[in-house]
């Protein structure tokens, strides 16, 4: 069971750290979850 079954996502990355598209990919592992928003911003 995952804690992302049937929940909205927004996945804000760092530019730095690790970045949005990587964590969408990790996302994408649960079918039900439902990617709303993906950014990577740079934290300074």
């Amino acid at each position: 069971m995952s804690i992302l079954k049937n929940k909205k996502v927004i996945v804000i990355g760092d530019r730095d750290g690790i970045p949005g598209p990587a964590i969408e990919e990790c996302v994408k592992t649960e079918p039900s979850a439902e990617l709303v928003f993906s950014a990577t911003e740079c934290f300074v």
